[in-house]
């Protein structure tokens, strides 16, 4: 009889941020489950406003560039432009506040 090529092994890759379940631990109780998800929920929150805040100033970066931009740019986009570079940055530092309290 002819050999056959050995079985391939299943080798999967898992992702480094799976969670691995302990086998020797209780199940969570709906309790716990519910005080997990609100930690989790609220870690989402404050990364999202973090990433707002990010998006903020970058967007005064480019207004103070479009206000300083000269005649390229229409008028009133540009004093728009130059208040939003004003406004911003003091928007973004009040949420780095807020969000600071919370933690």
């Amino acid at each position: 009889m002819p050999k056959s090529p050995p079985a391939k092994p299943d080798l999967r890759l898992v992702p480094a941020e799976a969670e691995i379940y302990d086998l020797m631990r209780t199940p969570e109780t709906t309790t716990e489950r519910v005080r997990r998800l609100q930690l989790e929920a609220r870690a989402l929150a404050v990364e999202q406003v973090e990433a707002l805040e990010k998006v903020l100033m970058q967007a005064s970066v480019m207004a103070r560039e479009i206000a300083d931009g000269g005649d390229a740019y229409p008028v009133g986009a540009r004093e728009l432009a130059g208040r939003l570079a004003a406004d911003l940055p003091s928007k973004a530092e009040t949420l780095k506040a807020i969000v600071s309290r919370v933690l």
